[in-house]
């Protein structure tokens, strides 16, 4: 056995990678039980031989004392085999104790090196896992990724494409008096919802038996870790009276997610252009404070606007302090403006998350929005004295002064029916005691509604928030801590149902993307797909061709670019082909995003934590 090397499948060790009852099962069974079997075989095999160098003497000599030779073999032949019992249990010691390891998330190449080593040093062999270190911690490629994200989404677009084309014939049969065709089409509509839901629930568990969760929990702890990192080193230069600057106004005319999204801009512009920002929170509308007496400062060592020389944008790059516009006002408007990606992060946030952009929004979020202890505190309070917990839908409903200006009229029927579907998608896999609604609004009767059309739920909010949210009391102190109250809540809900065309939906749903290794199909939008106010164009790439055939559509080759006007939820995109010009409807599925990857600083200073 010396001379031979010990290999060890790939296949068997798949597992590693698995979550952690996966990974209990394929160690201690799999990998356990196969090394029994061996031990098994092994010991069979030198008990064959005792046997026969016991028998071998007796048949020859036709003896009846066992001679010295033969019993000096039986006796190497019981010590190997004593060995060998000694060496399992050492085996299924070290395999328990990796389980173990794999379980608490902690497999790295390190980690299977030490076990590779100790096997050698156990059992006395050899040992090659045949690149198995590489590809435990690997991960699935990044085409595997996005297919799979794709293939759920294709299953929610077909849905949203046949429902809308049933409910359309539902219509005719009570418009022509046949209450039998619209009785049974809507027996179509539930048979089929049903099938959809079991359809998304069984991609997401097969999701999770791959295998690849664990490396999706540490590549979005690893790479959100690396942003921030390098907006620490950003934001706190050595000598802040030599450093750049860029210096932004918080107070914009518009209310606390616009001002949010605003300050959100400033940041990106000054990672982008590698300048620290100096944010000018004097007086602000929502707290006279200033920024840093609701969220801890951006910056420790640098938060003097003042410099040699000062410039409006774009300044020059020796100029040391820029001052930056709104993004209205922006000119001339650079390529590093929402929805783009930095280039040298792009591989690894297309592979790890389903919406990119919004992902790399929400890392600016992250770190602006660090509470300070007494925010942090007063939202604590909040949500154990509402008793939140999971699982919870958050559901925001916009009205006052979005409502006849910059959206439609929604009633609280239609957020429902997506709650509904929420936990009817839920209780296929688990039980749920509680049906549990966190309801923010700046329509004060809006909840009592709620509570009323919805006894079967239970509804979590604040009236005082929402009086509070009105357009005349917007800007107090009481104001501000009800819009934390409701954006923590929505941000930490399971999942997101709401209007895009709200600053606080999309806002909420940029932090929700701070809390998961993606959560970018946790929302469900009664109007707008996500967009950032200002943002760059947002283009989508045609997959699929398509011949227009009904009246609105447009027609599409492979490769055509689209710029997307929104999606109407009916398995219907809206846009124009900047190929032919032409402007109207084409089916969602048949095209997908296309980033706009662009050069950013890449910050070499901070090192990529290994």
């Amino acid at each position: 056995m010396q001379g031979e090397i010990v290999q060890f499948n790939c296949s068997e060790f798949k597992s590693h990678r698995a979550t952690q009852s996966d990974i209990k099962i394929a160690m201690n069974l799999r990998s356990s039980n196969k090394i029994l079997a061996q031990a098994a075989i092994i010991l069979f095999f030198f008990w064959v031989i005792a046997l026969i160098l016991l028998t071998r003497p007796l048949l020859n000599n036709q003896q009846s004392e066992v001679s010295n030779d033969v019993l000096q073999r039986l006796s190497k032949a019981v010590s190997e085999l004593e060995n060998l019992k000694v060496r399992n249990q050492e085996l299924q010691w070290i395999l328990t104790n990796f389980s173990h390891e794999a379980q608490s998330g902690k497999i790295n190449e390190n980690v299977v090196e030490r076990l590779r080593s100790t096997l050698e040093n156990k059992i006395r062999v050899p040992i090659s896992f045949g690149g198995l270190e590489k590809k435990l911690v690997g991960g699935p490629s990044k085409e595997y990724e996005v297919k799979r994200r794709a293939i759920y989404r294709g299953v929610q677009e077909i849905w949203y494409f046949v429902q809308q084309e049933l409910e359309k014939l539902k219509k005719k049969g009570h418009d022509q008096s046949a209450p039998e065709l619209a009785s049974l089409i809507q027996e179509i509509l539930n048979s089929g919802k049903e099938h959809e839901i079991v359809l998304l629930n069984d991609l997401q568990e097969l999701s999770s038996m791959e295998g690849h969760d664990a490396w999706r929990t540490t590549e979005s702890r690893a790479l959100s870790d690396l942003v921030q990192r390098r907006l620490h080193y950003l934001q706190n230069p050595v000598d802040c009276s030599k450093a750049r600057k860029l210096v932004c106004n918080l107070n914009k005319s518009c209310g606390y997610g616009c001002q949010i999204h605003h300050a959100a801009y400033c940041f990106i512009m000054a990672y982008a252009t590698k300048r620290t920002l100096i944010l000018n929170s004097k007086k602000w509308r929502y707290h006279r404070g200033g920024w840093e007496k609701v969220f801890l400062p951006l910056s420790d060592t640098c938060t003097d606007p003042s410099g040699l020389d000062r410039s409006n944008w774009p300044g020059t790059n020796e100029t040391q302090v820029i001052e930056l516009p709104i993004v209205d006002m922006l000119s001339p408007r650079p390529t590093f403006l929402p929805l783009a990606i930095p280039r040298d992060l792009s591989e690894r946030m297309i592979r790890l998350h389903g919406d990119p952009q919004v992902w790399w929004i929400g890392q600016f979020m992250k770190y602006l929005l660090r509470y300070q202890p007494e925010t942090q505190k007063m939202l604590d309070q909040a949500k154990e004295k509402m008793n939140f917990k999971t699982p919870v839908v958050g559901v925001h409903v916009r009205r006052t002064d979005k409502v006849g200006t910059e959206a439609a009229f929604h009633s609280i029927d239609e957020y429902m029916l997506f709650v509904a579907d929420f936990f009817n998608k839920l209780e296929m896999k688990e039980k749920v005691a509680v049906r549990r609604v966190y309801l923010a609004s700046d329509d004060p009767s809006v909840l009592p509604e709620a509570k009323k059309k919805y006894p079967d739920y239970e509804f979590l909010g604040d009236v005082s928030i929402a009086k509070g949210a009105a357009v005349a009391t917007r800007y107090t102190d009481s104001s501000l801590r009800g819009i934390l109250v409701d954006i923590h809540m929505l941000a930490h809900s399971d999942h997101l149902v709401c209007t895009f065309s709200s600053q606080v939906c999309r806002l909420a749903y940029e932090i929700m993307q701070t809390l998961h290794p993606d959560a970018s199909s946790k929302f469900k939008s009664l109007d707008d797909i996500y967009y950032y106010g200002g943002q760059g164009p947002h283009q989508q790439t045609a997959i699929y061709s398509h011949k227009a055939h009904r009246t609105g559509e447009i027609s599409m080759e492979v490769g055509d670019v689209l710029g997307i006007a929104g999606n109407h939820w009916d398995g219907y995109s809206k846009g124009i082909n900047e190929r032919t010009k032409q402007s109207g409807l084409y089916p969602s599925f048949k095209a997908v995003d296309k980033y706009n990857i662009v050069d950013f600083p890449v910050y070499s200073e901070v090192a990529v934590a290994a």
